[in-house]
């Protein structure tokens, strides 16, 4: 079992800390057992009973409540085939909601659309009911498949779950409908049943880059007949994943002009800002968005939940917050324990195990048939073990589930009462898109937020209407990130070659880059065309989801069995020697990491601590283009190098995250070439705030811990998508600067949500630095967990009011740099006093360096 390196009870040092024991702050007996399955208690009472024992009451800072809505219905169009709508009535539904029949009335017009509504709408259904009908008039023609539909989802089990769907929707329609999963599982034997007969393909970007486009002409019959392109679960194509996603799209749309096809694009989206606009940068097409969400609704419960302060000490001897991961725990097994069937959502495959763990333990001196009624669920697990816990859950044998984001897209798990999110997930859509998992029969349901310990969550759990008083997140994408085109022009070029026809399909930065491209010997123009001229696969030089380079194979050591592979960008961080690796749900220590041949040696222990790379950063500027005055400071974005290296590793506690101890590391830097904000400020500005000059340091550097961790709520990036750095004195800008950047080549379009949002994003960073209730700074405000200084210097009044001064002089969020767009013009020479830095070598310094005129800068790696 995983973690059994923790005996009983050892999992909190926390015991001490948890005023009344989980088991007994239960109004029930200790042998009584849960109520049976579909008996749904109230979500308030079952909160109640939540927050009965001492001290727990205060843990809950909000509580909202969001009263049951009705549903709205609308009838189907009337091109949809009635043996569909026959189908759709004989699986139990006889009339569908409002959005569902405007979507659908959208596809049959060919006319591209998205809808975007809540968890358990019935968003599959809007975009089934044309393709079904589409497929069944297709399977008229004379080869049986005249018409042909290609479903995309981000995992390989959500294309699993919706064919099994399809299957049992269309089953009234006989062979007309002939649904297959094509990914890197499917047999080959396999694969040309699917090319030649299927009329519905589920599949995954990944093998549409790597396997569908690069061999299309044996797949020239399905794509010649294909109408519609279903994209599920869109929200989560953001970043550098999302913008590879758009150029593997533009590729498919380029290869079905060929073959005289335009296919119609659907997609489905949780509750998103502005879905159109971001579905129309996704796949290069006008599409119309579908937002009134007419599906009924359950009584939900929202709770914001805060983990009390413990006699332990951290960093410096900041306080320290009861970890998430031990509070969810014992909700988790309280919830079970009421009989209350529950998924808590963790962020980590380790999480998922551990709470799962506890929450067995502790059940086990409740009632010793309890234990077994509480699982883990993550990534990594065989399709038929997770078949299994699904099934369990369904059924109600199953009362707890520690889960990771596996079950949070798309996978249907209807009767659960609650649902607990250890920390918050990152973005408002996805908080939606867990806490909806709950209710989904119409039922009431309990959402709780356990707050982590950090600056984002600490400040929700006390700004409630951060969460639920404003938008979802808009998606963030830059498709024409060079660092993400270019291996898309190569693909293209292999698959077709390239004419001038093709350089508006691909964005305004192609013609410079097929430039490039032909000095660098990878493409050669022969008259109007560009060709691909090696003989190695061009879909091979990029991995979609951001992958750099070689994997690194993990090794078992003394059995030489291969375990896994890692990035290469993140092997630094992961698994060098000393990290502890997790590989279905066992622990391994890194022995050696080799670089140059890219593997990892491991072994497996039972180590009772968790490890995290620490690094050093310097940046230098590559080119400002564009800057806004903020009186005498300046508001700057552009390109960036940044070198890092990692230097050192700490080991830590187990459930508490006590710090044992840290290990020096001899790692090489690597460079990066990326996208940042930065924002400068003059020596009068410090006058004004009252910073001296020994106190500017750890103000730069608090302000910067801060807003990363703050700049998650207004874009959809996650704390380690970004890195930051700052510096008393920048050999670019001459002045004190703080910088934040996209931890991707090229960018990810996180730095420049921030420079047109810095406004919100800095005040809110300041007001959580000012709420916190420690003196001198925690990881609840200014304290970060991959600080490559060891927190320091930090000086959190001083940071109060530099961002206090800084903002002063700050537009006002009507200003068109609070709207999202980007600006038009880039400032002039003469407008950009700094502009030469371009032409600047970086200076290099670190943290442990002797004082020099540039003092040392601080960072925050990604």
């Amino acid at each position: 079992m995983a973690f059994n390196h923790l005996p009983a009870g050892a999992h909190d040092a926390l015991t001490p800390l948890s005023v009344t024991p989980v088991t007994h702050s239960m109004s029930m007996a200790h042998d009584q057992l849960p109520p049976e399955a579909g008996v749904h208690p109230a979500p308030r009472a079952v909160l109640d009973r939540l927050a009965t024992g001492a001290g727990r009451a205060a843990r809950i800072t909000h509580t909202e409540h969001l009263p049951p809505r009705p549903g709205r219905h609308a009838p189907w169009p009337e091109k949809i085939r009635p043996e569909v709508t026959d189908a759709i009535r004989a699986a139990g539904i006889a009339r569908p909601w409002a959005h569902q029949a405007l979507m659908a009335e959208h596809a049959l017009r060919g006319e591209s659309a998205v809808v975007a509504t809540g968890t358990a709408s019935g968003k599959s259904l809007a975009y089934l009911a044309p393709v079904l009908s589409t497929l069944l008039d297709g399977s008229e023609a004379p080869n049986g498949r005249g018409t042909t539909a290609l479903y995309l989802a981000p995992t390989k089990a959500l294309a699993a779950d919706q064919r099994r769907a399809v299957q049992e929707l269309a089953a009234p329609l006989g062979k007309a409908v002939r649904p297959a999963v094509y990914d890197g599982d499917t047999p080959f034997e396999e694969r040309e049943w699917v090319r030649q007969y299927a009329n519905y393909a589920l599949t995954n970007p990944d093998m549409l880059h790597r396997s569908i486009l690069p061999s299309h002409p044996r797949w020239a019959s399905f794509l010649r007949a294909l109408r519609y392109v279903v994209i599920d679960e869109c929200h989560t194509y953001r970043g550098v994943f999302g913008s590879h996603v758009a150029q593997v799209l533009r590729r498919l749309r380029r290869l079905c002009a060929r073959y005289g096809s335009d296919p119609v694009f659907l997609l489905a989206s949780a509750t998103a800002s502005e879905p159109a606009a971001a579905a129309t940068r996704l796949t290069g097409v006008p599409v119309v968005e579908i937002t009134d969400d007419a599906s009924p609704r359950g009584e939900l419960v929202f709770a914001l939940w805060e983990p009390p302060l413990t006699e332990l000490h951290g960093e410096r001897g900041a306080p320290v917050r009861r970890t998430a991961t031990a509070e969810t725990a014992d909700l988790l097994t309280d919830l079970a324990v009421q009989g209350v069937r529950t998924v808590a959502f963790v962020r980590s495959r380790r999480g998922a195990e551990l709470i799962a763990l506890i929450a067995q333990e502790r059940l086990a001196a409740v009632d010793r048939s309890l234990p077994s009624r509480v699982a883990a669920y993550r990534g990594g697990y065989l399709p038929e073990e997770r078949r299994a816990i699904e099934r369990a859950l369904h059924t109600g044998e199953l009362l707890g589930l520690a889960a990771t984001t596996a079950l949070e897209l798309g996978v249907d798990v209807a009767g659960l009462d609650a649902v607990v999110l250890s920390g918050y997930p990152g973005t408002r859509a996805s908080l939606w898109q867990q806490a909806g998992r709950a209710g989904r029969r119409g039922q009431g349901a309990l959402a709780v937020l356990v707050a982590r310990d950090d600056p984002l969550d600490t400040y929700l759990v006390h700004h409630p209407d951060a969460l639920f008083r404003q938008p979802v997140e808009a998606t963030v994408l830059d498709p024409d990130n060079p660092y993400v085109l270019t291996p898309h022009l190569c693909a293209a070029a292999e698959e077709l070659p390239l004419t001038e026809a093709d350089l508006s399909l691909f964005g305004p930065e192609t013609r410079s880059l097929l430039a490039r491209l032909e000095l660098r010997k990878l493409l050669r123009r022969r008259g109007a065309a560009w060709h691909w001229t090696r003989r190695e696969r061009a879909a091979d030089l990029t991995g979609i989801r951001g992958e750099d380079g070689q994997p690194v194979r993990i090794v078992e050591e003394g059995t030489g069995r291969l375990l896994g592979t890692v990035d290469a960008s993140a092997a630094h961080t992961t698994v060098h020697e000393g990290a502890v690796h997790l590989h279905q749900g066992r622990s391994y220590l890194v022995r050696h990491l080799d670089l140059d041949d890219s593997v990892a040696l491991v072994e497996e222990a039972d180590p009772p601590y968790s490890t995290t790379a620490r690094d050093t950063t310097t940046i230098s500027i590559l080119e400002t283009a564009r800057e806004i005055p903020w009186g005498d400071a300046r508001l700057c974005f552009g390109s960036v190098e940044v070198t890092n290296q990692v230097v050192s590793f700490l080991r830590r506690r187990l459930i508490t995250n006590e710090i044992l101890g840290e290990s020096k590391l001899d790692l090489p830097p690597r460079t990066l070439r990326t996208r940042a904000v930065w924002w400068t400020v003059t020596e009068d500005q410090l006058d004004d705030a009252r910073i001296p000059q020994e106190a500017l340091g750890g103000a730069l550097h608090a302000a910067e811990h801060a807003s990363i961790g703050m700049l998650p709520l207004f874009a959809t990036c996650d704390r380690w998508d970004i890195g930051g750095v700052s510096v008393p004195l920048h050999p670019d800008t001459l002045l004190p600067t703080v910088f934040v950047y996209d931890g991707h080549p090229g960018g990810a379009g996180f730095a420049e949500r921030a420079f047109h949002t810095a406004a919100r994003w800095l005040t809110a960073t300041r007001e959580a630095i000012a709420s916190c209730e420690c003196d001198t700074g925690c990881p609840s405000c200014i304290q970060s967990p991959k600080c490559g200084n060891g927190n320091d210097p930090l000086d959190k009044r001083a940071a109060i009011r530099l961002l206090t001064r800084l903002l002063t002089d700050a537009p006002k969020p009507t200003d068109d740099s609070m709207t999202g767009e980007p600006m038009t013009e880039a400032p002039t020479a003469s407008q950009a006093p700094n502009s030469s830095a371009a032409n600047r070598r970086p200076t290099t310094t670190t943290p442990d360096a002797p004082t020099s005129d540039i003092p040392p800068e601080t960072d925050d790696k990604p």
